[in-house]
């Protein structure tokens, strides 16, 4: 039988009070935003639609200033609703969970694009270990935002692996590629929100996969070497396993309960 440890529950509930706050701000000003850009967006679609059949140079220059203007707007649009994605209040789900069936479950889903990118996945999974609490969908996309980072750093293909392991405090999760690395400037930023060093990126997918471990009272690490590939580590708190004499005296107690009812 498993029981939660109670200092394990008080720092996820400490963890998601300081984002309350935090996240109510931040989500009421990206709201702000939001509203006159979507009547800019609106307006230049309508320029545009003027402007479509534009049969002159200066029309086809106005046509194309409108059309950069437009896609600025959707770029802020993305910006923004990754923001919010950062910064809103996470109500979680947290259930007893096998973590290697998890990683079985999404390794599986993401395994027709590994093999049209090209990339090997090997598995080493612990048997035996410890169950966790997981909010299952929010870990799961956290996970996938981490593979598809790992997938991102190698263009021309690759290995995946995905190994797990028990720890003293619970189970840890490395997944490795062989990707082209991080200098360490770069390591060092990795989970600072905006920052990115992809091409339109938003800079917020890396530190919203790192309030989601946190929100699960776990840690995540990260080592890299540019051309050599990079590792993460997830370490999340295991569910206290009950000695099988207290096990005994939990059970005589739910019959007891059971005979009095």
């Amino acid at each position: 039988m498993l029981d939660q440890d109670p200092e394990q529950q008080r720092l996820r509930d400490r963890t998601a009070d300081q984002y309350a706050e935090i996240a109510r701000l931040v989500g009421s000003l990206a709201h702000e935003i939001k509203n006159p850009l979507s009547t800019i967006n609106l307006n230049m679609e309508l320029l545009a639609e003027d402007f479509g059949e534009a049969d002159n140079p200066r029309d086809k220059r106005k046509l194309a200033k409108i059309q950069m203007v437009q896609r600025e707007c959707n770029r802020l649009q993305s910006i923004l609703d990754d923001f919010l994605n950062f910064a809103k209040i996470r109500r979680m789900n947290f259930e007893p969970t096998d973590l290697n069936d998890e990683i079985r479950k999404l390794l599986e889903f993401y395994r027709p694009k590994a093999e049209q990118a090209k990339i090997e996945i090997t598995p080493y999974l612990k048997s035996d270990l410890p169950s966790v609490l997981l909010d299952r969908e929010q870990f799961r996309g956290a996970l996938l935002n981490l593979i598809l980072n790992a997938q991102q750093s190698m263009p021309g293909g690759g290995q995946l692996v995905v190994a797990t392991d028990s720890t003293p405090r619970g189970v840890c999760l490395h997944l490795i590629d062989t990707g082209c690395g991080m200098d360490e400037q770069t390591l060092a930023r990795i989970f600072e929100a905006f920052y990115s060093t992809k091409p339109g990126g938003s800079g917020l997918g890396l530190p919203t996969t790192g309030k989601i471990v946190e929100a699960h009272g776990g840690t995540i690490t990260c080592q890299s070497e540019v051309g050599r590939g990079t590792r993460f580590t997830i370490e999340l708190p295991g569910l206290k396993r009950l000695s099988d004499g207290e096990a005994r005296s939990a059970e005589r107690g739910m019959r007891s309960t059971e005979i009095a009812d």
